[in-house]
């Protein structure tokens, strides 16, 4: 429905966007007056809007069931010839649901950073890439229009590049923040040409428009635009073949790495695709390729984050990972949806409690973040240790914490396809869930346990209450989000008005015997994380001669030398073929003509002496000539 002022709170519902964008304005043009109390304000711009979310999602399901859904009109974006773009908002049980999870969250971030940035001189400038950050994602939530969407889409990936390039004096942080962007443009190609193909083939970009219209459209260019749109959301979610960025994010400071990987940015992809139900549901052949793509990547983070000694990396492909099994679920349909999303909501929990925490160890081991440094800060650091352990059980499936109720959804939803491609996915799912459960435990275990390998002249510490609280309120949601979405509130009720009314599966395994075979697997996992790690001493550097998996594991499987090999090199090549071609070429036929011109000038220019004695040896030589030419012609 079309919302009047009359309407309270939601009409009021695009504050929640102007609030972190006047914060991040506020701090970025009143300069450095603004230092002292900047972190204050970014971080209350995003309580605020957290809060006005919360109020107006209680009055969103006050609503009907069929009125469930509140547009906002606000101005004229784009109005030439046929293009006619409304800047306007909708407020819905989806677009609530991101709004809830990227404030929420983004809060309990902000607050955490402000003692995590305490002493760095940009402090102020952060909070306000930061505030631009949430701002942007959303924007990309609350569109009613895909156009609205894109430009949410292009300010996340502006906000991810400045913040990943935080510390810009750092080489490692600066290419990781152009390797981000790039390939981040690569997918943004994708998003740009679907929305031209839909309005090309429509004639509306607003979701309304689209979804209403998209069933008379031929069969191939839906799944076309499924694909395209694929692609975006790959960019966005770090998702294969546009995964490599992601791992590379974690140069920026930690309550950044918690924010894209848990709040934000990972999720865009998966919202995007979520959104766009109606388009999918049009075409299987875009769902089967956004299958194929999760189950392949949440395999490839998985083997890669077994690999790595960088705790922050380590997450980062577990991040891979968690999105390959929401991306799978997603690629089911209406099967999976709702599935995707409660991962997607608790995953929002653990992770950015995982990150906080590791940040926590960092604070705590003079920002080293090589665990083979670590050991035995368990007894040190006992508030972090509780809170990132919760974390991580909840993470691995544990029986009843979150990760526990959301991830046998996704896995059971991939078994009840029922044909052979089911089970192959679900097969790589639960073998995931191994790898999952072995390198969190290898990861715990180095860390917080063992005996300590610190660094001369490091003397852990607790971190302050600014860092543990939001930890700690992590950490419950870690424990409780899970079966809250699933058993007692299910999502699925609440967002039945966007997905429709879910249909009554038909298990094809009983799901108590796939509970018991992830069960069985995480423990598999466990042992052996205890066998090959916490069984042994752990060696201060990584052993040179490993095995050819290893190997490529620590290479995160060749993805960057397959993109340098596919698409940088050929692209060197090229340009280096241009340069001469233009050099040499064009260049040199200018230059060469010029060159021409001017020494025939110059000679010429010789005979010019001055004397008429040469002038009138000149005309008799030339009167000699034509008339010994005209004897010639005479006597022939």
């Amino acid at each position: 429905m079309d919302i009047s002022p009359a309407d309270g709170l939601l009409a009021a519902s695009w504050l929640l966007i102007a609030l972190p964008l006047a914060g991040a304005a506020v701090l970025l043009l009143g300069g450095r007056r603004t230092d002292r109390w900047g972190h204050l304000l970014g971080t209350a711009t995003v309580v605020a809007a957290f809060v006005l979310a919360l109020l107006c999602t209680l009055q969103l399901a006050g609503l009907e069931e069929g009125r469930r859904s509140a547009g906002v009109d606000l101005f004229t974006f784009i109005s030439s010839g046929d293009l006619d773009v409304r800047a306007g908002l909708l407020f819905d049980p989806l677009s609530a649901t991101f709004a809830l999870l990227i404030t929420g969250v983004g809060s309990l971030i902000h607050i955490y950073s402000i003692g995590y940035m305490a002493h760095d001189p940009g402090r102020r400038r952060f909070f306000a890439y930061l505030n631009l950050f949430v701002a942007a994602m959303l924007l990309l939530v609350l569109g009613n229009n895909f156009v609205a969407l894109y430009v949410g889409w292009e300010g996340v990936g502006l906000a991810s590049y400045l913040l990943i390039a935080f510390w810009y004096t750092r080489p490692a942080a600066a290419t990781a923040a152009k390797k981000a962007f790039i390939m981040n443009r690569v997918g943004d190609v994708g998003l740009a040409l679907a929305i031209f193909l839909l309005f090309a083939q429509l004639g509306t970009t607003s979701y309304a428009g689209v979804f209403g219209e998209v069933g008379t459209l031929a069969g191939g260019t839906v799944t076309a635009i499924g694909l395209l749109l694929l692609l975006g959301a790959c960019g966005k979610s770090g998702q294969f073949p546009l995964q490599a960025w992601l791992p590379d994010a974690m140069e920026g400071p930690t309550p950044v790495s918690a924010l894209i990987h848990a709040a934000t940015m990972v999720t865009a992809g998966v919202y995007l695709i979520a959104r766009s139900a109606p388009i999918y549901d049009q075409t299987e052949t875009a769902r089967t390729v956004v299958l194929a793509v999760g189950a392949l990547t949440l395999l490839i983070g998985a083997i890669a984050g077994c690999a790595y000694d960088d705790i922050k990396k380590v997450l980062a492909y577990s991040t891979v990972s968690q999105i390959g099994y929401m991306f799978l679920a997603v690629g089911l349909g209406p099967a999976g949806y709702v599935a995707a999303l409660a991962h997607l909501l608790a995953h929002g929990f653990f992770k950015a409690g995982l990150f906080l925490g590791a940040g926590s160890v960092m604070h705590a081991m003079n920002d080293s973040v090589d665990m083979r440094r670590f050991g035995g800060l368990w007894r040190k650091l006992p508030v972090t240790f509780g809170t990132f352990g919760l974390g991580y059980l909840a993470l691995i499936g544990f029986p009843f914490l979150s990760g526990y109720w959301t991830k046998d959804a996704i896995v059971e939803a991939t078994f009840d396809r029922g044909d052979w491609f089911g089970y192959a996915l679900g097969g790589v799912a639960i073998l995931a869930a191994g790898l999952t459960a072995f390198y969190m435990t290898r990861l715990m275990l180095m860390t917080f346990f063992g005996r300590p390998r610190w660094e001369e002249g490091v003397h852990p510490h607790e971190a302050p209450a600014t860092m543990t609280v939001p930890m700690i309120v992590l950490a419950v949601g870690s424990v409780f989000s899970g079966a809250l979405l699933v058993s007692v509130f299910p999502l699925s009720g609440w967002l039945e008005p966007v997905f429709g009314e879910p249909e009554e599966a038909e298990h094809v395994i009983a799901p108590l015997t796939i509970g018991a075979a992830l069960f069985v697997v995480m423990l598999l996992g466990v042992a052996a994380a205890w066998v090959f790690v916490g069984r042994r001493e752990v060696p201060l550097t990584a052993p040179v001669r490993v095995s050819p998996i290893t190997r490529a594991a620590r290479n995160a499987l060749y993805a960057d030398t397959v993109n340098e090999s596919l698409f940088m090199r050929p692209g060197q090549w090229l340009t280096r073929a241009l340069v001469f071609f233009d050099n040499r070429g064009v260049d040199g036929a200018v230059n060469g003509m010029a060159a021409a011109l001017g020494g025939s000038s110059s000679r010429l220019g010789r005979a010019q002496t001055g004397f008429v004695r040469t002038y009138a040896l000149g005309m008799l030589g030339g009167a000699v000539l034509v008339a010994g030419a005209l004897l010639a012609v005479t006597a022939g």
